[in-house]
């Protein structure tokens, strides 16, 4: 599980800071949020139950289902950052006999820096198939929190990264996250809030194969 949210996160370790698209004339002002992004990680959007458990075969497959919709909201306005997502989850069963309820559980994860867990939960979700029903749908719901003081950037690294810039100056195109120092620091102050299906490990070998 770790390292598919390694592997997901490896693009998007900058995602907190978003782009406001202003041009100045030292270049294109973009304004860094102290709200951390909110994404699944890759191959955990999805579920599929099998009947029997242990079989892969398509004619075995029972209810598949899938997250979708996923909608944020974000209170920077105290000492500790709150990120409340929402979602819905959309089911498929093969069989529309009878009433079922399939309960599928999934996790929240707030990362640090792109790889570090600071925190975990786990939650179900319950798709109610009413008789002669294929389909249902279901609503889920997830917050993470952060400290303020651990997403802002120290204020010389703030200095360094907004510094105005003008046309030749000798470090003018240089990136100020080509620095080590600075880019590690903008690293330690990014978070994201990861939603997907809590999956044992041959459901995750199965979304990651198939």
């Amino acid at each position: 599980m770790k390292k598919v949210i390694v592997l997901a996160l490896f693009l998007g370790a900058l995602a907190s800071c978003t782009g406001d698209g202003e041009v100045v004339d030292s270049g294109v002002m973009v304004t860094r949020s102290a709200c951390p992004a909110v994404a699944i990680p890759v191959a955990t959007g999805d579920v599929t139950l099998f009947n029997p458990e242990s079989s892969r075969e398509a004619s075995a497959i029972d209810v598949v289902a899938n997250i979708t919709n996923l909608r944020s909201t974000c209170d920077e306005s105290g000492s500790d950052i709150v990120t409340n997502v929402t979602f819905d989850i959309h089911g498929r069963r093969s069989d529309a006999s009878g009433a079922r309820e399939v309960v599928l559980p999934y996790f929240a994860v707030v990362i640090q820096g792109g790889t570090n867990v600071v925190a975990k939960s786990v939650t179900r979700a319950g798709l109610r198939f009413e008789d002669g029903q294929l389909r249902a749908t279901t609503t889920g719901a997830a917050s993470g929190r952060v400290l303020r003081a651990a997403a802002t950037l120290p204020e010389e690294v703030r200095r360094q990264v907004t510094r105005n810039r003008k046309p030749g100056d000798a470090d003018a195109a240089l990136d100020p996250l080509a620095d080590p120092v600075v880019r590690e620091a903008v690293r330690r102050a990014s978070f994201e809030v990861l939603v997907g299906f809590q999956l044992s490990e041959s459901q995750l070998g199965y979304n990651a194969t198939r």
